[in-house]
This record gives structure tokens, C-alpha cells and sequence, in this order.
């Protein structure tokens, strides 16, 4: 298989995979296992070792970017999408690109600041880059939201504003700083992240009119997860190629790669299961199943959600001592990372629904099947380096035709239907 295709194609399956099992667990905590996960797999697949050498720590950067998305609401804005009304139709869908292109511009950014390390071999001056976003995001907001009174959600939280000032910021080092790589790697995951957005809820009209019965909301996520994917494989792929990267000599471990396994392991997961499964009553769950003792099976759940949390951390541990006490490179370490993530994450998501009890949700069991296909092409087909010709097209050009797109979409989807349930009138 081509290696360029290869890569691209794990990268936007991964990520469309896991971005659809956030969608039972929501918020920024889901988001950032989400995209640790998409960001380990395309450093394993690419196989170049200079990223290796900082795969887990550029992983946990492309996790929280991609995570601090998450603060977004866009509830509505998809019901924008679901109008007759061209106005409100197209409104909808090109909001939707926006928030999807900000998920992206912070998932992908991030992310590629982190390979900038391993390329150049040079530390990107991370402290400095997040008081720069946290101040862009604070004045951005106040003067956008609170002084000029523009508001994208009424009347839902406008935290886009914040994560817009915090990618302006992000944007504004990275040219500062001539960090050529990871910029093209952050505009292409914010194309592809807000072409999947807006494109995945057009699909989602479309599935509502065929009338089949799938959870066509999951199929936006899932869209909004693969097209970002691939727009941040392909910027990442295209955006390093010209540079020439330094030698890098056997990594020893170091506290730094301990963290990053801390942040990806250990915190972001706990989160997720204190948020997901303690603070909620999943016995409603297993009541709309049809279960007549379902507190029974939703202390089953939490029980055999923390087991899997435990059993993440132990084999972690193991793996990472291993890699102390070998001194070897850390390819191994992200190969046993990234499944034991991606699996873990697939788990939680089958007990938090009760998929394991009952039939019915059909989204769950194809997402075993993406996540046997990436493990597949993974680790089964040959993987030779990144093979640089891929062909370098413009960012600009790239977002002008996305845009053109969601328009005539916005156009079919308007067109195609009378008022349907939970559409949103902006105008």
C-alpha cells in the first residue's frame, strides 16, 4: 500500500473512531482522549523516529489542543443546519465550520509544535505559548462577546470566542517563531476538522430524511473526527517534509515522557470515568434498555469501567518501566500506548451504553471494526517512512473550495425538506 495513503488513512480513521466514542462522553476530557489517541497513531505510523522521540509528550499537546475544544457549545448551531431556510441552513453549517476549524487549528497546532521538537531538536518555549493563548483567549472573548455583543450560540455559552483568541495567539507564534511544520500542520487540521463538522451534519439531514434508524449524530462525529484526522496527517506529512530533521540518538527515558504518560493515562482517562460514570445515574440507562434491575448492572458498569482504568495503569506501568530499565527507543512504548488507549476508550464507551447487554446500538460494534482495521493496517502492512510525494497544495485555495462546498450543501440540505425536529431559527 502506499505509505502516504497508509498514514492517512489510520490518522483520519482513528480519529474519526474515537471522536464518535466521545460522543458519549462529551466535554473537553473526551475530546483530549479523542485526539492523544489520533496523535500516537500517526506517529507510529509514519515510523520516523525523530518523532518517536517525542511522540508521547507531542501526543499529550495534540490532546489537550484537540481537548480544549471541548468548552465549545454547538448544540444549537447544528439545529441551524437542520432549517429549510437557505439563510439559517447556511448559517448553521459555515458556524459549524468555524467551531470544527478551531477544534482542529488547537488539536493540530499543538500537535505539531510537539513534532517541531523532535525535527529540530530545538524546545518550543511552551510557557511562553500558553500565557499567549490564555491572554488571547481572555481579550478575545471580552472585546468579541462581551463588548461588540457578536454571538454565534444565543443564548448557550460562547467559549468559541475563547478558543478563537487562543488560536490567533497559537497562529501568531508559530509564524513568529518560523515554525513552518506545525503552522501548515495546524491550518489543514483546521480545514478538515470544519469541513468534517459542517459536511457531517449535512449527512445528518440526509439520514434523517432516508429514514433509517442509526444514530446519524454519530455519524457527524465521526465526520467532523476523520476529515480532521486526515487534514492533520496531511499537514503534518507535507508541512515537514522540506525541513531536514537532526540526528537523534536512542532516547533514554526521562521525567518528561513519565508525564506525558501521567496526562494520557492516568489523569485523562480518571476524568472521563469520574465525569462519565460517578457523577451520572447510568441506572436511567439500563431502565430505557428494558432492565429491570438496572442499578445492578450500572454498578456493573462503573465496577468493570474502574477495573479497566486499573488494568490501563498496570500495564502501563510495566511497559514504561521495561523501557527505563532497556533504555531502548520508545517505539515500543507508543506501540503499546496507543492500542491500549484506543481499546480502552472503545470499552468504556460499550458499558456506558449497555452495549454489551442488549443489541441496538449499532455504532458501537463498527467502531471494534475501525478499531481492528487501524490495528490492521497499523501493524500488519510494511511501513517505510513517510514518502514525501504527496502534492503541496495551498491552504488558502484549500479553505476557499471547503467553504464553496458547505455552501452548496447548505443549499441541498435547505432544499431538501419541510420543518423537521430539532431545527433552530438564528434569523
Amino acid at each position: 500500500m502506499n505509505q502516504n495513503l497508509r498514514i492517512l488513512l489510520i490518522t483520519s480513521i482513528t480519529l474519526g473512531t474515537a471522536w464518535a466514542i466521545r460522543g458519549q462522553f462529551g466535554h473537553e476530557q473526551g475530546a483530549a482522549w479523542a485526539g492523544g489517541i489520533a496523535c500516537i497513531f500517526f506517529i507510529i505510523s509514519t515510523g520516523n523516529k525523530n518523532w518517536e522521540s517525542v511522540g508521547l509528550k507531542s501526543s499529550l499537546m495534540g490532546a489537550i489542543g484537540w481537548g480544549l475544544g471541548g468548552m465549545m457549545s454547538y448544540g444549537v448551531v447544528v439545529g441551524y443546519g437542520r432549517s429549510e431556510d437557505l439563510l439559517n441552513a447556511g448559517y448553521g453549517l459555515v458556524m459549524l465550520a468555524v467551531i470544527g476549524g478551531l477544534y482542529g487549528l488547537l488539536g493540530g497546532g499543538l500537535f505539531g509544535l510537539g513534532l517541531e521538537e523532535g525535527n529540530s531538536g530545538k524546545k518550543v518555549a511552551w510557557h511562553h505559548l500558553f500565557v499567549e493563548m490564555t491572554a488571547g483567549g481572555i481579550v478575545f472573548y471580552y472585546f468579541i462577546i462581551e463588548q461588540l455583543g457578536i454571538l454565534m450560540t444565543p443564548p448557550r455559552s460562547e467559549a468559541w470566542a475563547v478558543c478563537a483568541g487562543a488560536g490567533i495567539a497559537l497562529i501568531y507564534f508559530m509564524v513568529r517563531n518560523s515554525y513552518q511544520g506545525a503552522l501548515r500542520t495546524a491550518l489543514f487540521s483546521a480545514i478538515g476538522g470544519g469541513f468534517g463538522f459542517a459536511f457531517g451534519d449535512f449527512l445528518q439531514v440526509m439520514g434523517y430524511l432516508s429514514g433509517i434508524q442509526f444514530n446519524f449524530w454519530n455519524v457527524m462525529e465521526y465526520s467532523l473526527g476523520f476529515f480532521g484526522g486526515l487534514g492533520m496527517s496531511y499537514g503534518a506529512i507535507t508541512g515537514f517534509k522540506k525541513s531536514s530533521p537532526v540526528p537523534i540518538e536512542t532516547i533514554k527515558a526521562n521525567p518528561r515522557t513519565g508525564w506525558a504518560l501521567f496526562g494520557l493515562v492516568f489523569l485523562i482517562p480518571l476524568i472521563v470515568f469520574q465525569k462519565s460514570f460517578l457523577e451520572k445515574d447510568l441506572s436511567s440507562e439500563f431502565t430505557k434498555l428494558g432492565v429491570s434491575t438496572s442499578s445492578t448492572w450500572a454498578a456493573i458498569s462503573v465496577g468493570a469501567a474502574f477495573l479497566i482504568w486499573v488494568i490501563l495503569q498496570l500495564l502501563t506501568w510495566k511497559n514504561y518501566k521495561d523501557f527505563c530499565a532497556s533504555h531502548s527507543f520508545p517505539e515500543r512504548l507508543l506501540n503499546v500506548t496507543g492500542p491500549l488507549l484506543f481499546i480502552s476508550y472503545l470499552l468504556f464507551s460499550i458499558l456506558l451504553t449497555g452495549s454489551y447487554f442488549k443489541w441496538g446500538r449499532l455504532e458501537q460494534y463498527l467502531y471494534i471494526l475501525n478499531f481492528i482495521f487501524v490495528l490492521v493496517l497499523t501493524f500488519k502492512v510494511e511501513k517505510n517512512g513517510i514518502n514525501t510525494h504527496l502534492p503541496d497544495y495551498s491552504a488558502v485555495k484549500t479553505a476557499t473550495i471547503a467553504m464553496l462546498i458547505i455552501l452548496l450543501l447548505a443549499i441541498i440540505a435547505s432544499s431538501s425538506h419541510s420543518p423537521i425536529p430539532g431545527a433552530q431559527m438564528r434569523f
